[in-house]
């Protein structure tokens, strides 16, 4: 089958991340939590659930009040490291958006963070031209691992079908979207950290080694 539509996960995917999403996490606590007991294992809960809707990831640890303060100061705290130039895309990832799209592919960006967060991260790295959509859980439903993202993805460029869909991540949720959509290829990139046998476990059909090497691998797919 002829793929159609791409969907790409931002941090760790397309967007560096040297530990962002921990820093940003870890200054929203202290400024939420000061002092708290129950922050290093909370720092755990938000590593195993990388990839994941940041509200739900919140909702686990807190009430529905702390978990939205922590939320909204997550939110903040991560425009902060990006307006500190911690914002990189993964090298050459640029270059693969541009070539899957002169393929004629549709791109979508898909992220567990909220608007302001998938935003300020596209507009800083002037991208906003590179992608058909940019979707986030409020946008979709429910975050990853649920298969909202992608399917929302494919109602909004119109793609013929679940199989002409291609997922791409760096985590295990993110690979348990694409197999929960039914998507005709779902890859792992390792750039996020994340094992090649974990994202194998979940579900990817492909690991590469970064995004780059997206279009040569839809080239053995095609």
């Amino acid at each position: 089958m002829r793929f159609e539509t791409v969907v790409l996960d931002l941090a760790g995917t397309l967007v560096v991340d040297d530990g962002l999403v921990e820093e940003g996490f870890a200054r929203a606590y202290d400024r939420v939590l000061p002092g708290d007991p129950g922050r290093a294992a909370a720092l755990e809960h938000v590593r195993v659930t990388m990839g994941q809707s940041k509200i739900e990831v919140f909702r686990a640890l807190a009430d529905e009040a702390t978990a939205q303060r922590l939320n909204s100061a997550f939110e903040a705290a991560y425009a902060e490291l990006v307006d500190e130039g911690r914002c990189a895309p993964i090298p050459g990832a640029e270059k693969a958006l541009a070539e899957l799209r002169e393929r004629g592919l549709a791109v979508v960006f898909t992220t567990g963070f909220g608007r302001a967060t998938a935003d300020a991260i596209v507009d800083t790295l002037h991208w906003q031209d590179l992608a058909d959509a940019v979707l986030t859980p409020a946008d979709a439903g429910r975050g990853r691992p649920a298969p909202d993202l992608a399917l929302t993805a494919l109602l909004r460029t119109r793609t013929s079908s679940v199989g002409a869909l291609v997922v791409v991540g760096d985590t295990e949720s993110d690979a348990g979207c694409g197999v929960n959509a039914g998507a005709g290829l779902v890859v792992g990139v390792l750039t996020g950290g994340r094992p090649e046998s974990a994202l194998r476990a979940a579900g990817a059909h492909d690991v590469i080694g970064s995004v780059v090497e997206l279009p040569a691998l839809l080239d053995a797919r095609g």
